[in-house]
């Protein structure tokens, strides 16, 4: 999920899962996968770097579990 903020200034949580597309025409607005349109405050470019950044943390939370795992349960390493 990312924050994002209405345009008066309410803070809404946002699966970026759902995003669409996102354009600038001049405010921002995020289009959902449902067709649903939102308005925020945020820049184009912040949304990007916001669901960059959310990615990049699901990738380092699943690679962080993904170790931890390694010392319950023994994978196979394909080696034989």
């Amino acid at each position: 999920m990312i924050l994002v903020h209405r345009l008066r200034g309410e803070p809404l949580l946002l699966n970026a899962d759902l995003i669409e597309s996102v354009e600038s025409t001049p405010d921002t607005m995020i289009t959902l996968v449902d067709g649903r349109h939102l308005v925020v405050a945020e820049s184009a470019e912040e949304i990007a770097e916001r669901v960059c950044d959310f990615r990049a943390a699901v990738l380092a939370a699943a690679e962080g579990a993904r170790s931890r795992l390694t010392n319950v349960v023994s994978f196979p390493t394909g080696d034989g």
